[in-house]
């Protein structure tokens, strides 16, 4: 064998070696980057999740607002891409406790019986004004001591949570995307879409309650979504109970 044969073999053999250990890099940390993504959405590999949405005024059927439905849309690409499965069920079917399996709950508390639950007895310091009548304070947040009112197209407000409870570390967890109207729904699915790596460095698997601001959804749908706060503690603490005044007997 001469001299430029055994150099161009060593040098395919190179070639392969080097190859193939930049597969298994990928492959290692592709991986390693799925395991981290299915527990924080609790989701290993053929689990099961529930889609529960708010059912549409129109009618008895289950009928889904547009935005919802994109909303959904996104949540399943995410179920998929950890290899897990999803049912979608209506709020008012929906019966079943904590981390059984990861739960995905969509809509506010006026149009979905679930999300109303979760909120009174996971969420004691949110208030959310579902008072059907027109007025100022028509679906704002009351977050502590602090309210965020809704201007439909401007400026609009959601919650998203992750949740588990108090439960075990290994109990799959409940999110929640409480929104002021269906879009931002759909704006705080996908802001979860895009930042759940980020999500997941800073909270790790524990609970934690973000306060989105959707801006001018007239404009620019669901795509425009500011972090307004982290909220988890005020979110968790109960809100205090007013005190009531006793009417004077004083004679006059």
């Amino acid at each position: 064998m001469t001299d430029d044969v055994r150099n161009i073999v060593l040098g395919v053999i190179a070639a392969g070696i080097s190859a193939a250990l930049g597969w298994l890099a990928r492959t290692y940390l592709w991986k390693r980057r799925l395991r981290r993504k299915q527990g924080f959405f609790g989701l290993p590999d053929n689990s099961e999740s529930l889609l529960v949405v708010n059912r549409d005024a129109g009618g008895p059927e289950l009928t889904v607002k547009r935005h919802d439905v994109f909303a959904l849309l996104e949540l399943s690409a995410l179920i998929k891409d950890c290899g897990a499965h999803a049912q979608v069920v209506a709020h008012d079917t929906a019966q079943q406790g904590f981390g059984e399996r990861t739960e995905f709950c969509v809509g506010g508390p006026a149009s979905n019986r679930r999300m109303a639950a979760h909120m009174m007895s996971l969420l004691p310091g949110i208030r959310v004004n579902t008072d059907p009548e027109p007025g100022p304070d028509r679906g704002a947040f009351r977050i502590g001591s602090e309210i965020y009112r809704l201007e439909p197209g401007i400026t609009e407000y959601v919650i998203l949570a992750r949740l588990t409870a108090g439960q075990a570390k290994e109990a799959r967890p409940v999110f929640l995307f409480c929104g002021q109207l269906p879009i931002t729904n759909q704006a705080a699915t996908r802001y979860l879409a895009r930042h759940h790596e980020r999500l997941a460095r800073k909270h790790g698997n524990t609970s934690f309650v973000l306060l989105l601001k959707v801006v001018n959804s007239g404009a620019y749908g669901p795509d425009v979504v500011e972090l307004v706060a982290d909220v988890t503690r005020a979110a968790q603490t109960p809100l205090p109970v007013p005190v009531a005044t006793r009417p004077s007997h004083r004679a006059r």
